[in-house]
């Protein structure tokens, strides 16, 4: 017999016992559906964290520290030193997207329009490569230029306008110097020039500060959900203008060449590869930081979570099986007759198992199918009450290979539950079937 025909018996005898295929089929239907649900709900889930620790977090990049007896561009002799000749190997790694130095500068004020002043965060970058490194501008472009600045959207708030201290001054009884709260306004920046004024020590006792012109020339996008003042402000500047914001530190100081601040961060092109690349780095005698810990630890923890609902729906399915196994039981007492001809006209034993297997198998792939259904069915209303009581967007989905998956374990599980009744009605005597009946 081929395997149509086999398919074709079993289908006629399912359609016979329409209620029990029925039963058997919703059982296999709700454990296959639980198995696909669980691991979509583990799956969407992770996948979810992942895309939300790597928005924060940033999990396929990586923070280089030297140890500060070398800047970028200088010999470095010292094997700790973050040497330019480093940066160029690391750069060449297997797996490394893209790098690129980032240098703490110092805190400035600015003065914009020759009255509205302000206050910045400076950092030295490569500002070509920012875009890279997931920075998304509201205004302007990314531009290498010696005098150009990036800043974040945060900076064009909490500015204060000195002509508003000059009438508070001028008016009777008032004390701009007592201590009185300077009123704070917003500010557009981009493509404004600003005169940053940088803290370079001390002379005669007084404070003594440099000034460095620059022109606005991008404004980094508000983050979503947020205000407008809210987050760190922030002045990236080119690493050629936070040099000379160094040396002119250095020389009011006194202070000694080097960076220790320096570091060179790195985009990986998956966060899977980071602990490798990791150790590569640190065979260079430089530190490496990252956050792929946080997402090994979340990995664990969803582990769990899907075994556990995994393992409530091999229960079910286990269940499921059981029903199968004394329905075919059944099933071969009721066809004893059936068995007892075909086996008079040569019927084999392999052919009396084989039908009852496939006949089996069929009530747990028809019973998989369902419960892929069943499952979208789960998932889509999942969603529709995520969407509307919790303002969320669609985050559940089911992968391919899930559907696969649920669709083996029933299809397996139809035919496990099918061996027994299988032997069982092999082992039937024919003639004393035929005699019975």
């Amino acid at each position: 017999m081929r395997l149509r025909d086999y398919i074709a018996l079993g289908w006629d005898q399912l359609r016979r016992r329409m209620v029990v295929t029925l039963l058997c089929t919703m059982g296999i239907a709700i454990g296959s559906a639980a198995i696909i649900v669980a691991l979509a709900f583990g799956e969407s889930i992770a996948h979810y964290a992942r895309v939300q620790m790597n928005s924060f977090l940033k999990m396929d990049e990586i923070t280089v520290y030297g140890d500060g007896s070398a800047s970028p561009g200088g010999s470095g002799a010292d094997a700790g030193g973050m040497t330019e000749q480093k940066i160029d190997v690391i750069r060449q790694l297997p797996h490394v997207r893209s790098a690129a130095v980032f240098q703490p500068v110092d805190y400035a004020s600015f003065i914009v329009d020759g009255t509205k002043r302000g206050s910045l965060q400076l950092t030295g970058a490569e500002l070509g490569k920012l875009e890279e490194f997931g920075y998304e501008l509201g205004q302007g472009s990314f531009s290498d230029q010696d005098n150009a600045i990036v800043v974040t959207y945060s900076a064009m708030y909490d500015l204060y306008d000195t002509r508003l201290d000059m009438l508070k001054s001028g008016q009777e009884g008032a004390n701009p110097g007592g201590g009185e709260k300077r009123q704070r306004i917003a500010y557009p920046l981009y493509q404004k020039q600003l005169t940053l004024s940088v803290y370079t020590g001390e002379s005669n006792g007084a404070a003594r500060f440099e000034a460095f012109p620059v022109r606005v020339v991008g404004v980094l996008k508000k983050p979503d959900g947020a205000a407008g003042y809210e987050g760190q402000k922030i002045g990236y500047i080119s690493l050629g203008l936070a040099e000379r914001i160094e040396q002119a530190k250095r020389s009011g100081s006194g202070a000694a060449a080097g960076n220790s601040d320096t570091q060179l961060v790195i985009k990986v092109d998956d966060p899977s590869n980071v602990a490798q690349v990791e150790k590569w780095i640190q065979k260079l005698g430089l530190r490496t930081q990252s956050n792929i810990r946080y997402q090994e630890e979340t990995n664990a923890q969803f582990k769990i979570i899907r075994f556990i609902f995994g393992g409530a729906g091999l229960f079910i399915l286990f269940v499921a099986s059981i029903s199968i196994i004394v329905a075919m039981t059944m099933s071969t007492y009721q066809r004893r007759r059936q068995i007892g001809i075909m086996k008079v006209l040569g019927a084999n034993l392999a052919q009396i198992r084989n039908m009852f297997v496939v006949e089996s198998a069929l009530l747990g792939f028809i019973g998989g199918c369902f419960g892929i259904l069943f499952s979208y069915w789960v998932i889509w209303s999942i969603n529709i009450v995520l969407q509307r009581f919790a303002d969320s967007e669609e985050i559940l989905f089911i992968e391919p290979w899930i559907l696969a998956l649920g669709l083996f374990f029933a299809l397996l599980t139809g035919v496990l539950s099918g061996i027994y009744p299988a032997i069982k009605a092999s082992r039937t005597d024919a003639l004393t079937a035929i005699k019975r009946e």
